[in-house]
């Protein structure tokens, strides 16, 4: 008897499906503190990679939903998929959905182990290792600020409206910061709220809407708010309590038909910045200079969604229609498992 229940039991770990290659849609890319990769991608589940195995984890194994949005860790190796549908906690063995918990009071706090989610919130949910507790982030004098009343995106799994959560990024203070669909971005502290109500961080003059999607800190102290225009220094003695500057030069011959707003970004181990554009290639900007990397799939542009630095330190890109791309010295090659 008992050797057949303990064949039962490893069966019950055999989740997934063994797969051969990535999906051309990878939208995130996460290493976990065991050393393994996950990709996740748009609409066919998440792909989980250790050594040259790959393997594919969608709805029929319990994930609350395919198209992936974003990939944590918490403290005690439990992985975390974000989805337009809700959240997926992954325990090794098998998925659980987090159950939502509409706080009445509210309860912003900021401690280090929580996790931020901004999909499918209404504005954003933290979790404490126990409970995932849906927030509102401050509403604010949008018109007075952006001079219209700016409308949210109907995007699958966003609030309809202005103060939908696009990004969530912590600084190297341990403050969070929220970029939002068009209420510009909000730094919380522990303690309040600093709101960048800029009109480039909201719906521009042409009607288009970038939204704040990535935000990150240089190694000058300076924050970038998803786009190349403009950067910001945290001043409490101001009024607004930032001051706002030019970025960087930007030089007409790397601009022109490129889009000044990206997509994705991180600050490498060095400080650098590398920032990812829809069509318009990666950036990097090295404190001082801002430089534009092309990557195509033969004459066609790499449709570009987000960058990850593992912990090697080598960049790897997800892309909407090529896959995956992983740096090799100076260049970006599309990523394919070892035959």
């Amino acid at each position: 008897m008992k050797s057949e229940h303990k064949q039962a039991e490893t069966k019950t770990l055999e989740i997934g499906k063994t797969v051969s290659e990535l999906d051309n849609q990878i939208w995130k890319i996460f290493q976990d503190s065991k050393g393994k990769y996950w990709f996740g991608s748009n609409g066919r589940g998440v792909y989980y990679l250790e050594g040259n195995n790959l393997k594919l984890f969608t709805t029929i194994d319990g994930l609350v939903d395919n198209s992936i949005r974003g990939i944590q860790e918490d403290i005690n190796g439990n992985i975390y998929v974000e989805t337009p549908e809700g959240i997926s906690k992954f325990d090794g063995k098998q998925f659980a959905t987090l159950k939502v918990i509409k706080s009445s009071n509210n309860q912003w706090k900021l401690n280090p182990t929580d996790l931020w989610f901004g999909y499918n919130a209404n504005d954003v949910y933290r979790y404490d290792g126990d409970a995932l507790f849906e927030l509102n982030l401050p509403r604010k004098d949008l018109k007075k600020a952006f001079g219209i009343e700016p409308e949210g995106v109907p995007f699958k799994g966003l609030n309809n409206t202005p103060y939908a959560v696009f990004g969530v990024n912590k600084d190297k203070g341990g403050n969070i910061w929220f970029g939002t669909a068009t209420a510009g971005a909000f730094r919380y502290d522990g303690n309040s709220f600093l709101w960048f109500g800029e009109k480039e961080l909201s719906t521009l003059p042409d009607g288009r809407v970038p939204g704040v999607r990535s935000m990150i800190q240089d190694k000058n102290g300076y924050f970038w708010l998803s786009n190349f225009y403009s950067k910001y220094k945290i001043d409490p003695a101001l009024p607004n309590g930032y001051e706002r500057l030019k970025a960087v030069d930007l030089p007409m011959e790397i601009t022109k038909d490129k889009i000044l707003y990206f997509n994705g970004g991180i600050a490498d181990e060095d400080g650098n910045l590398w920032m990812t554009t829809y069509g318009g290639g990666l950036w990097k900007y090295d404190g001082t200079r801002l430089t534009n990397l092309e990557v195509k799939k033969g004459t066609e542009n790499v449709l570009l969604v987000s960058v990850y630095q593992d912990n090697k330190g080598t960049i790897w890109l997800g892309t909407d229609n090529d896959g995956v791309y992983k740096q090799n010295g100076e260049k970006f090659e599309k990523f394919k498992l070892e035959k």
